[in-house]
C-alpha cells in the first residue's frame, strides 16, 4: 500500500520520523523531517498508527545524503536507520530524541549536545557484530520424508528491520563494521559472531564456542568473552568512564557500587581512583572475568553475581551489600533499572550517582524515579558511539537534592 504525498514531522526514539496521512500517525523510515515523500505501509496491525518506509523522496531535507551502503534502504537491512542523512543530521536528530524523553517523561530541560566519538566518517567502529547466515536449500527425497537440507556453506547477512529475514551482505561487507569484521566467512552455521582484535578478527559459531578476547582500556587488559558484553565503539570505554568520574569526582577512600558491571570496566575507573568497589552483575561468567581483570586490586575489588534488584534488597550478612556507599555507577541494559533498582540504590544514600543509559526513555523514567527519592540531575552527556543508527549512550550524574 503506497501513500502520499506525505509531509514528514518530527524525529521519534526508535529511528524513525512521525508524519500524518488523513488523520492518521505513520511512523516513518528512511525520512527526514520536512521532507515530503511517498510512504510504503509495512505494518497496519495497530489502530493507533501505521509503520511505513520512505520510498521516494520528492522533496528533500538538507541533511540527506546517498546511503553509504547498498543495504540499507527501505526493506533492507534494518540495522542502520540514519545512513541518508548526514553526521550533523544524524546528531541533531539525537539531540532532539533525548531532550524530548527527558522533557515527556522526567520534565527535566535540557539543552545538550551529542557529542562525537572521533572525527571519522562514521563508517568502520563497531568491533563486534553478529551476522545471521542465509542457507540455500535443496530438497532431499527418502523413504519416509521429504525434508530441506542445508547445502554447504552459507552466506552471511544481517535482519531486516523488525523481521527475521536476513537480507545478503553487499559486496565489500558490512560498512559499519570494523575492517576485520566487515566480510565474514562462510561457515555451515546459522549465525556468527565476530570481535575485531586489533587488525585480526576472532569468529564465534554454535559448533566452535566462544573463547575470550583481551581488549584493552585505562591502561589495563580485560578479559572479555567473544560473545560476551563489552562497548563496540573503540572510543567507547574511555570516554564513559571519563563521563563518570567526571560527575563522581571520586575520593581516594571512598566506596563505590558498580552496579550491571560487566567485566569490571568501571568498577577498575573507581579502583585506579583510590576507592573500594563492589560489582554486581547477573552473567556468571562476566562475574569471573570481571575478578580475574581486577585480580591486582585485592581486597579492593569484590564481585557479586546475581540479579541487582535481588542483591540490593539481600541483607549483607546474606551476601547483599552494605547498608551505605558513598558513589554508584550503574550501567543497566536497555530496558533500565526499574523502579525497585532505584529505591534500593537510594537506600544507601550515596552522595553522587553516575548513570550510563543506552536508552534515553528508560534513562528518562529512571530519573524520574531518582527525583521523587531526592536525587536531582547535577549533569547529562550524550555520545554518538553508534554511528548511522539510532542509538545513543548517555551519561547522567545526580546529587541529592538538600
Amino acid at each position: 500500500m503506497l501513500v502520499g504525498p506525505v509531509l514528514v514531522g518530527p524525529v521519534a526514539h526508535g529511528g524513525h520520523c512521525v508524519a500524518r496521512h488523513e488523520g492518521r500517525v505513520i511512523f516513518v523510515r528512511h525520512a527526514l523531517p520536512g521532507e515530503r515523500v511517498m510512504i510504503k505501509i509495512t505494518d497496519r496491525s495497530h489502530d493507533r498508527f501505521w509503520r511505513g518506509d520512505a520510498v521516494e523522496v520528492l522533496e528533500p531535507a538538507a541533511g540527506r545524503v546517498p546511503p553509504p551502503c547498498p543495504i540499507a534502504g527501505p526493506g533492507l537491512c534494518g540495522g542502520c536507520d540514519f545512513q541518508h542523512a548526514d553526521l550533523a543530521t544524524q546528531r541533531e536528530l539525537k539531540r532532539q530524541v533525548v531532550a524530548e524523553q527527558l522533557e515527556r517523561l522526567a520534565g527535566i530541560s535540557w539543552d545538550g549536545t551529542v557529542e562525537p566519538a572521533g572525527d571519522g566518517d562514521g563508517l568502520g567502529w563497531r568491533t563486534r557484530m553478529r551476522y545471521h547466515v542465509v542457507h540455500d536449500q535443496h530438497v532431499v527425497h527418502d523413504q519416509h520424508s521429504v525434508h530441506d537440507q542445508h547445502s554447504g556453506q552459507g552466506r552471511a547477512g544481517l535482519r531486516a528491520h523488525r523481521s527475521e529475514r536476513v537480507i545478503e551482505l553487499p559486496p565489500g561487507g558490512c560498512r559499519i563494521a570494523a575492517p576485520p569484521l566487515r566480510v565474514p566467512p562462510a561457515v555451515p552455521e546459522d549465525e556468527l559472531v565476530g570481535v575485531a582484535d586489533g587488525e585480526q578478527a576472532i569468529w564465534a559459531t554454535g559448533d566452535h564456542p566462544a573463547g575470550t578476547v583481551r581488549e584493552r582500556a585505562l591502561g589495563r587488559e580485560f578479559a572479555v568473552a567473544v560473545d560476551g558484553f563489552w562497548q563496540a565503539h573503540p572510543a567507547a570505554p574511555r570516554l564513559l568512564t571519563d563521563a563518570a568520574l567526571d560527575g563522581l569526582a571520586p575520593e581516594p577512600g571512598e566506596t563505590a557500587f558498580d552496579l550491571y558491571c560487566g567485566v569490571g570496566l568501571f568498577a577498575a575507573a573507581l579502583v585506579d581512583r583510590g576507592c573500594a568497589v563492589i560489582g554486581v552483575e547477573g552473567n556468571k561468567p562476566a562475574v569471573r572475568l570481571a575478578r580475574r581483570n581486577l585480580a591486582d586490586a585485592g581486597s579492593r575489588a569484590r564481585f557479586v553475581a546475581g540479579s541487582v534488584d535481588r542483591v540490593l534488597d539481600r541483607p549483607e550478612r546474606r551476601g547483599g551489600l552494605p547498608a551505605r556507599t558513598d558513589l554508584v555507577v550503574l550501567d543497566p541494559p536497555r530496558t533500565g533499572a526499574g523502579r525497585k533498582v532505584v529505591a534500593g540504590l537510594v537506600r544507601r544514600r550515596p552522595r553522587a550517582i553516575a548513570y550510563v543509559a543506552c536508552d534515553p526513555a528508560a534513562l528518562a523514567r529512571d530519573l524520574g524515579y531518582l527525583a521523587t527519592e531526592g536525587y536531582r540531575l547535577d549533569s547529562l552527556r550524550a555520545f554518538d558511539l553508534f554511528p548511522m543508527t539510532h542509538h545513543i549512550e548517555c551519561v547522567a550524574t545526580l546529587q541529592p537534592a538538600d
